[in-house]
């Protein structure tokens, strides 16, 4: 499964682990991840650990998701991505729009 979900420990965050490719094959998974995460979730945690590609839909999908999540009050992270995919996400400004860790 390359889309994966679970509560931060402390339960106000939902954790979306990619795995592979972060690409338009993912598309209808990763908007039913945090579609489906609840109504009581006050940030997102995107775990790019064992992402090993994202291409343009892929930034595409990150943005849908901060509107959904509040827009520029949206609370999301990026997390553990390897040096191509962080080199993807800063050429695109996305460390403006997202905390990257």
């Amino acid at each position: 499964m390359p889309i994966q979900t679970h509560r931060s420990q402390d339960g106000r965050s939902l954790v979306i682990k990619i795995e592979g490719r972060f690409d338009f094959s993912t598309h209808q998974a990763f908007r039913d991840a945090y579609e489906h995460g609840g109504k009581d979730i006050k940030g997102y945690i995107v775990d790019l650990s064992d992402a090993t590609y994202l291409d343009s839909s892929a930034l595409g999908m990150l943005l849908l998701l901060r509107d959904h999540a509040g827009g520029d009050n949206a609370n999301i992270a990026i997390e553990n991505c390897n040096n191509d995919v962080r080199k993807i996400l800063t050429i695109s400004n996305f460390e403006q729009l997202f905390t990257i860790r």
